[in-house]
């Protein structure tokens, strides 16, 4: 039992300093008692905040679908996954944002063949978690925007040989990506399974569904890359539907606008590419990053097969800020797809060397070496190293950059 009156005589016997350090120490218990059971709020709430960094919390739509089949978001382990993938795609914003703008570029190209096949266009969403729009080769050799393995490829009328990839003739490959996607959905008769299925395969769907005596994608426990593949569709799919909720701002990246080209058709076989880019008005480096399906500096065609040779129509400008879609995201020397046509003709200031090996780039006003080289996919440092700058030290807008790869 505490003695109050104990308590205060003592108090009154010592001397005023301590009275008053008594008294203060008093008065700050009484603060918080009143705060946590008088001014306490009635309700926990939960604020989403967007900066220009980074979103603290993502809000999730309430519906979402893929290909107009709905996804069950009540559920507490659909709602966890889908949570896991808009918040990664969410907090890479950085790399979200480039995605976005490549988007801006390719699915123009992409969605009108989607439509042409027959295939929802929410499939172009695979080939951004496929390849992030980049013509990638991955360990088990599967190559391009849609990642397709040789044998797929040439079941489906592409040409794969030491000489010709048509894994990176991006209207090539995704018809045939098209194919592969209705193949799956006539043994399904579900996109949802279809797009498992472009990852993990027809046959291994088929035996997960069996196995667990499930038809519905949502119920399957599947490997970690398969079990969020449609997850990340969808993640994306929201992302670029609606960027500015997620922190992307819609502005024109200079270095994903389309190039206009004229076609020239070849039916007989090119012993010497440069000679042929000279003829044509260019150089070999020109037709590589238009046609990176040519993997070889000649081009022998026994079977006088017709190929279409794309070559821009603005000779006098050159193209290397367009050159991150050549380098790959693999930082080798991958080749970049060819262009859309379009009406407008681009003018670019940057020089491109006729050395494959090198880039001579000009920059821009407000430019970071951060960003060159997270554009080049080369390391800030070693960028600097290149061109004698010190650790920290940026570039001045109009000084020439060499960037190697």
């Amino acid at each position: 039992m505490i003695n109050y009156k104990k308590i205060i005589q003592t108090i009154i016997r010592t001397n005023s300093f301590q009275k008053v350090l008594v008294f203060f120490c008093f008065f700050l218990a009484g603060y918080f008692v009143l705060r946590i059971y008088i001014y306490a709020p009635s309700e926990n709430t939960v604020t989403y905040s967007n900066n220009n960094f980074y979103v603290l919390g993502v809000n999730i739509p309430s519906t979402l679908d893929f290909c107009g089949e709905k996804i069950p978001s009540n559920n507490y382990e659909i709602k966890k996954n889908l949570e896991k993938e808009f918040f990664s795609n969410a907090y890479w914003k950085n790399n979200s944002a480039v995605l976005f703008a490549k988007a801006q570029k390719w699915f123009p190209y992409i969605e009108p063949i989607l439509k042409k096949e027959g295939v929802p266009d929410d499939f172009k969403y695979v080939a951004v978690i496929e390849s992030h729009l980049s013509n990638i080769v991955s360990p088990a050799g599967a190559a391009g925007f849609w990642q397709l393995v040789p044998a797929s490829a040439r079941n489906y009328n592409l040409e794969v040989n030491e000489y010709v990839d048509e894994r990176y003739h991006v209207e090539k490959a995704t018809h045939a990506a098209c194919k592969l996607f209705k193949a799956a959905h006539s043994n399904f008769n579900n996109w949802t399974l279809s797009a498992a299925a472009y990852n993990l395969g027809i046959g291994g769907i088929q035996a997960a569904l069996k196995k667990q005596n499930t038809t519905n994608y949502y119920d399957l426990l599947l490997n970690k890359e398969t079990g969020s593949f449609v997850y990340r569709i969808l993640a994306y799919k929201t992302l670029f539907s609606s960027p500015q909720h997620f922190g992307l701002k819609k502005k024109k990246w200079t270095y994903y606008t389309p190039i206009p080209y004229k076609v020239y058709k070849v039916d007989s076989a090119i012993s010497n590419l440069s000679a042929f880019a000279k003829h044509v008005g260019c150089n070999k480096a020109t037709i590589k990053f238009f046609n990176p399906w040519l993997l070889q500096d000649f081009l022998p065609n026994p079977t006088r097969k017709t190929y279409e040779i794309r070559v821009p129509k603005n000779l006098t400008a050159d193209y290397s800020t367009y050159i991150r879609d050549l380098a790959g995201e693999d930082g080798g020397l991958s080749q970049d797809p060819e262009e859309a046509p379009v009406k407008t003709e681009v003018g670019v200031k940057d020089t491109l060397t006729t050395n494959a090996k090198m880039i001579l780039h000009v920059v821009k006003e407000n430019e970071t070496i951060e960003e060159l080289a997270d554009f080049y996919e080369v390391k800030a440092s070693q960028l600097r190293k290149w061109n004698n700058l010190k650790e920290k030290q940026e570039a001045v807008a109009g000084q020439t950059l060499s960037i190697y790869y």
